[in-house]
């Protein structure tokens, strides 16, 4: 095996758990995330050569994810999913009182029309922050905005998200 290929299978090793999990919050099936990581692995293995070195590797791998996550959901636009969105306070418990959690079966389309309405910089924020488990720092690095201003998009994100599913 060659040296390359045997430091992506180390990063595979390494981050495969994570983005399988960053998957499956977005799309709820074991099997679409396997195959959305899968898909995940193989654009990075062939773009492992632009790989900076500014940002961590995970956070490198979970943009490719949401890429890749977001073509998947043109390409389904007229089933459904579950979408469980997280609005409220990050530090607020998880219960299923109103406010908190916003749960429903809605179309994938409405979905991406949200996400596609929304500035880039929100859906990208949201998305790494909520599903990716990136903490604010790793966010703001990767994007090149200050921590406060990470904490700042996120939450109009999710107020926006939260606005626009309610009024649909």
């Amino acid at each position: 095996m060659k040296s390359s290929e045997a430091e992506f299978e180390q990063i595979y090793r390494d981050h495969y758990r994570r983005i399988y999990s960053f998957l499956y919050k977005l799309c709820r099936s074991p099997e679409t995330a396997e195959d959305l990581t899968q898909e995940t692995f193989y654009q990075a293995y062939i773009s492992l050569s632009r790989y900076n070195g500014q940002c961590e590797m995970y956070t490198w791998l979970a943009a490719i994810a949401k890429n890749i996550f977001l073509k998947y959901l043109r390409r389904q636009r007229r089933e459904s999913m579950t979408v469980d969105l997280y609005i409220s306070d990050p530090e607020a418990p998880l219960t299923d009182e109103p406010g908190y959690r916003l749960m429903r079966e809605i179309e994938i389309a409405d979905i991406l029309k949200v996400l596609e309405s929304m500035p880039k910089k929100y859906s990208e924020v949201f998305l790494l922050h909520t599903y990716g488990e990136l903490p604010y720092s790793e966010i703001a690095l990767k994007l090149g905005i200050s921590v406060s201003s990470a904490k700042v998009i996120c939450h109009r994100a999710k107020k926006y998200i939260k606005e626009a599913l309610i009024n649909e």
